[in-house]
């Protein structure tokens, strides 16, 4: 029996050998198929600023902060054009940000994510979630923003900088 098990391979090492064998092709088909599925995309520039008009609620600049994770990208708004008259809980903000896609059409962010804002303080939102594609050019064009059921719609009045979004 035990020349029968040696001349097939089994306690000599030889099916060992495959099984290993088996173990690292499969190992390196595994790191393989992690070097070619697809990241989280890197949004180019980070940070940008830009001015807002919100009519009677006043203008100033907002800082837009951009993330991505594959198609799914999200923005963070904080501006001085508009402040808080009263304390403002946290989730209490509703914002739409619509920003100029590739240079001609549209796409918004949504979400009534904040922070606990604090009366007098400048008015935070996000993050904001939206879609993106590869390749997506993004500008701030419009913020609207209801806080206790009053809306405020603001217009872009500058250039976004360093420059659009790249997604």
């Amino acid at each position: 029996m035990r020349h029968d098990m040696l001349s097939r391979g089994i306690g000599r090492g030889r099916g060992i050998g495959r099984g290993i064998g088996s173990a690292l092709g499969a190992g390196a088909l595994a790191v393989g198929a992690l070097a070619m599925a697809p990241t989280a995309g890197a949004v180019e520039p980070q940070s940008a600023t830009l001015s807002f008009d919100c009519g009677s609620f006043g203008s100033g600049t907002a800082t837009l902060t951009a993330a991505q994770n594959g198609t799914s990208a999200t923005i963070q708004v904080s501006t001085s054009a508009i402040t808080a008259p009263v304390n403002v809980a946290a989730g209490s903000v509703r914002s739409t940000l619509t920003l100029t896609k590739n240079g001609s059409g549209t796409t918004t962010f949504t979400g009534n994510r904040n922070p606990a804002i604090p009366s007098g303080s400048p008015v935070s939102t996000g993050p904001l979630t939206g879609t993106v594609a590869a390749g997506d050019s993004l500008v701030g064009k419009s913020l609207k923003i209801v806080v206790f059921g009053i809306t405020v719609n603001c217009t872009a009045t500058s250039a976004q900088s360093p420059g659009p979004f790249v997604f």
